[in-house]
């Protein structure tokens, strides 16, 4: 059971969580929660999953450094759209790296953060189809915590403005 949320209450702000990933669309989903968050006095949380396999024990040490350097790879995701949002908005946003399944990752940081009141995601526009996440979303999307913003992957940035 996801917390009650409490974005509009006082001393709250509401926040719209995005996953930055390495889709060739992240930058649409950054570029709409960042307008919506200037437009509405919010904020904008970004998140990078790194997805993990059950290590061997005999390769833990491989798999030490294959975790610093996704961390380091996350960062620089992070990095690269923490610069986007605030080139859009002049904002800030929060940056979460989580490790593990995306679902339940995306629904723990959701459940944890009580003033997140939108998912916004990006579809890619190709005939391959949305996209991993959203199709996990559309799946559960009766069921879902908050409501799901589907930006299409390839709307230009006046596009967006005027629909942001």
């Amino acid at each position: 059971m996801t917390a009650q949320r409490r974005s509009y209450e006082p001393g709250h702000k509401a926040k719209c969580l995005v996953i930055v990933d390495d889709s060739a669309e992240w930058d649409r989903a950054v570029y709409y929660a960042s307008r919506w968050a200037i437009r509405g006095g919010g904020g904008v949380v970004m998140l990078r999953i790194i997805e993990t396999e059950e290590q061997n024990q005999q390769w833990l040490g491989v798999a030490d450094i294959m975790r610093a350097e996704a961390q380091d790879d996350a960062n620089a995701a992070l990095d690269r759209a923490a610069g986007r949002a605030n080139g859009i908005a002049a904002i800030t946003p929060e940056r979460v790296i989580r490790e593990g399944d995306p679902a339940e990752q995306i629904l723990d940081v959701i459940d944890k953060d009580v003033d997140i009141a939108m998912l916004v995601l990006a579809a890619n526009p190709g005939p391959e189809g949305p996209g991993p996440i959203i199709t996990m979303i559309a799946g559960a999307a009766g069921s879902f915590p908050i409501p799901v913003t589907i930006v299409p992957g390839d709307l230009s940035d006046a596009d967006i403005d005027a629909l942001s």
